[in-house]
């Protein structure tokens, strides 16, 4: 059955790519008063189209119903925090940055990546739909615009004078339902001779490493190289660069610049090294049949394998009397926990270091979330990492556990446990 137009090139969608159920938003954390309200559940239904093979979500929610008030804070990750040094470090260097130069960030969150630009004496501006996590960035003195990016955001900064010379987003390609709008007014505010980055996870490792839960409703699209190449260059950029990276289960890192600027700002142009990786990239992704509808079809069938398995685990540990809680609370993990249906009859509770989060419940399953700390006082024999993407990260911080026996259970891409 049909079902609506394709969000790029508008092609008619038909081929499911994977069908989770139905879930609530995953960053609608509700409130302890509220477990008794009616809470909205919508088909969680990823379609490729057929004709640019993009992956994607029918938008049931406005983005402002969505990221107005968001649950999600940068900064409390300690990896993410080494990573957005890192990049600093990197962008600095490769374009010669420097107090005349101007950064912009779409989706800066709390300021996590603007606040190691800002320390070198650069320029940043940070636009930030959700309000109560722009107040943060303010607070550390990081100036913030609160508005969705688009082609109209893009005119206002231009009238104003202001244009990037490095503009970036950090896992925002995914969330903006119209995409071309989202591009068109990247096309705007970039400089000339400006730099464009974007980093966002690869479709290719989502399919291979069985990442089914990183499919949410704030994610509406799901990228591989291919596609995002062709969505630039129908709005005049070209994709001169591309990095794997290991963030977020697998990501990308496209460096993008006008496709009338035949010099890059510096002495950095496109180098063979940068061709070839994009070849490669390209190569990588026609091997895995990422060029044919029919391998996208196929997905399907392991998320469900991946649902009995740990449904399995789960059943048995419980009926031998093991005690069962969860690390994190994050997108991800929603989706997950409500599509294989579970609650508190598995898992305890949930805990997360971000204060905005405890004392909530999980949306859809009502798990309680609270501080790190009630790990250590209830003992669990296991702990479930919901973000298995920092799972380094975690079993690190409650490497204590091991003192009264606990274990990890690990889900994606298949339930391991490690001691």
């Amino acid at each position: 059955m049909t079902q609506g137009l394709c969000r790029f090139c508008k092609t008619c969608l038909k081929h499911t790519f994977v069908d989770l159920g139905m879930s609530p938003l995953s960053n609608a954390y509700v409130e302890e008063e509220k477990l008794n309200s009616v809470e909205k559940f919508y088909p969680l239904h990823a379609y490729v189209c057929e004709q640019c093979l993009l992956v994607q979500l029918e938008e049931f929610e406005s983005p402002d119903r969505i990221f107005s008030d968001y649950a999600y804070f940068s900064s409390y990750s300690d990896s993410w925090l080494h990573h957005a040094k890192q990049y600093t470090e990197l962008m600095v260097e490769r374009f010669d940055l420097g107090r005349e130069s101007q950064i912009i960030e779409i989706a800066s969150n709390d300021g996590y990546l603007l606040q190691f630009f800002q320390t070198k004496g650069i320029s940043v501006l940070g636009i930030e739909p959700a309000a109560n996590v722009a107040q943060v960035a303010e607070s550390k003195g990081i100036p913030t615009l609160v508005k969705f990016f688009g082609v109209q955001t893009g005119q206002e900064l231009v009238q104003q004078g202001k244009q990037a010379d490095v503009l970036l987003g950090n896992n925002v390609l995914a969330h903006v339902p119209d995409i071309n709008d989202f591009v068109a007014g990247i096309k705007l505010v970039l400089k000339p001779e400006g730099i464009l980055t974007m980093e966002f996870p690869h479709l290719l490792q989502l399919m291979e490493r069985n990442q089914f839960d990183t499919i949410y409703h704030e994610h509406f699209s799901y990228l591989s190289f291919r596609t995002v190449d062709a969505i630039f260059a129908s709005h005049g950029i070209t994709l001169f660069d591309v990095e794997e990276l290991p963030t977020h289960g697998g990501s990308l890192r496209i460096y993008g610049k006008h496709q009338e600027n035949q010099t890059l700002p510096i002495c950095d142009s496109p180098t063979e090294d940068s061709s070839r990786r994009i070849q490669n990239l390209k190569d990588k992704e026609t091997q895995a049949g990422l060029d044919k509808i029919e391998v996208y079809s196929q997905f399907g069938s392991r998320t469900m394998e991946t649902k009995r398995k740990l449904l399995s685990f789960l059943i048995e540990a419980k009926s031998s009397g093991k005690t069962i809680v969860g690390y994190g609370a994050p997108a991800k993990g929603n989706t997950l926990l409500n599509y294989c249906g579970i609650r508190t009859d598995f898992l305890d509770y949930t805990c997360d270091r971000s204060p905005h989060k405890q004392g909530l419940f999980l949306p859809g399953t009502h798990i309680p979330i609270f501080h790190p700390n009630k790990i250590a006082e209830t003992k669990p024999d296991y702990v479930l990492i919901l973000p298995w993407n920092l799972k380094e990260e975690i079993c690190d911080q409650l490497s204590y556990i091991r003192e009264w026996g606990g274990k990890f259970i690990v889900p994606i891409p298949r339930v391991e446990i490690l001691e």
